[in-house]
């Protein structure tokens, strides 16, 4: 049952993390009714403009987020980042205070956070094919992981996201660079430990969105990406007949989706990345939510991923049908400090009329940040990647 937002009967769901994907959750939560509450470390952000309620609160600070959770008493808590107390999430959950649900579980929650405690379920426990890795506390760890993995090899943070403080190290002589730049990108106690890992040489990378709901799991069609420096640049799901992820490696990619999902458990949205190598499918990693890389579907199909997650997080049956053709998605990002406008709309809406922007609402910039993405349709992937990187560069974002 789902009741009435602002009333005694209201569903409440509280988002901690309110970035454009948080926004776009909200946006399809409140279309079922349900009040929303949107919490992030500053004020202003993308779902605080279209929340019912919101809160500025430090989420990693254990105390803050169990007292906002506790004044807020939410029904569900969908989190939406990595950089939350997730200890919070699972002594909550599991005391039951008030009836309380984390989605999809605390423990998917705490153990995606975390590269290592993912890391150890998928390679360890389920055997999952992964790249070589080690885990590494100390520069003198890294060089003897580097050698013995062989080179080159990618080095991140256990506790980061968005290729932050990820490098590619091709040489023992670029070590200690990329440690110390590791240790800029990392977040919370465990920022020292690193993960190193062998390079994969893979020939695509795809993201596997995979809903478990109530009545099963469903996987959408692979959004295939493409990264720089670790951060996604560019996505696309491919026109019928031309795809370049076969029968073979999709039964794969839905059957490693499949284990490591059923792991975690619960209801909700998964993001589950892979590489597409001439020797199978291999593991990267999951997120326990809308990807980005999954914006693509906002024009992909009739029900976006962000649709997908707020029904499966409340329990109802989700399906999903791809409209005709190919769609891409081109984020935009900005590079500076200050409050972005936006010129160039017309021209970019002009390059096709399957185009679409979205304009975050990010309040300010300060360093590089992604402000919005172009979307679009076309009869070939190919066509539809132009259409999206030409809106994309139709646009005009200044600071001030």
């Amino acid at each position: 049952m789902i009741g009435t937002p602002l009333s005694a009967s209201s569903t409440t769901a509280l988002l901690l993390g309110s970035g454009e994907l948080g926004k776009e959750v909200v946006l399809e939560l409140q279309r079922l009714g349900v009040e929303t509450v949107a919490v992030d470390r500053y004020a202003d952000a993308p779902a605080m403009q279209v929340a019912h309620r919101s809160h500025v609160v430090d989420m990693q600070d254990a105390d803050a987020l169990r007292a906002v959770l506790r004044a807020e008493r939410p029904d569900v808590v969908v989190p939406e980042i990595e950089a939350i107390a997730t200890d919070v999430l699972a002594e909550l959950e599991a005391a039951q205070e008030w009836p309380l649900r984390v989605a999809p579980t605390a423990r998917a929650t705490v153990l995606t956070m975390n590269r290592e405690g993912i890391r150890r379920l998928a390679a360890e426990e389920l055997g999952l094919p992964t790249s070589p890795y080690a885990f590494v506390d100390t520069l003198e760890e890294l060089n003897a992981a580097a050698d013995e993995l062989g080179w080159p090899v990618v080095l991140k943070p256990v506790m980061s996201s968005s290729g932050k403080g990820q490098s590619l190290v091709r040489s023992p002589d670029d070590l200690a660079a990329a440690w110390d730049f590791a240790q800029t990108g990392g977040r919370g106690s465990q920022s020292a430990r690193c993960i190193v890992e062998g390079f994969v040489a893979f020939d695509t990378e795809i993201t596997l969105l995979t809903a478990r709901h109530v009545d099963g799991t469903l996987f959408l069609d692979p959004v295939v990406h493409r990264q720089v420096d670790g951060d996604y640049a560019e996505s696309w799901q491919e026109a019928p007949g031309e795809s370049t992820v076969s029968a073979e490696q999709l039964a794969q990619a839905q059957d490693v989706a499949r284990r490591i999902t059923d792991a975690l458990g619960g209801h909700g949205l998964f993001g589950v990345e892979l590489f597409l190598t001439a020797d199978g499918v291999v593991f990267s990693e999951v997120s326990p939510r809308p990807h980005d890389t999954g914006l693509v579907t906002l024009v992909s199909q009739d029900v976006s991923e962000f649709a997908v997650h707020a029904r499966a997080v409340l329990g109802l049956p989700v399906a999903a049908t791809r409209w005709p053709g190919a769609a891409a998605s081109w984020p935009v990002k900005v590079e500076g400090h200050g409050v972005p406008s936006f010129d160039g709309l017309e021209e970019a809406y002009a390059v096709d009329p399957s185009v679409q922007v979205r304009l975050f609402g990010k309040p300010r910039v300060d360093g590089e940040r992604r402000v919005a993405v172009t979307l679009a349709r076309g009869a070939t992937t190919a066509e539809a990647r132009d259409r999206a990187r030409a809106a994309a560069a139709a646009l005009r974002v200044t600071l001030a």
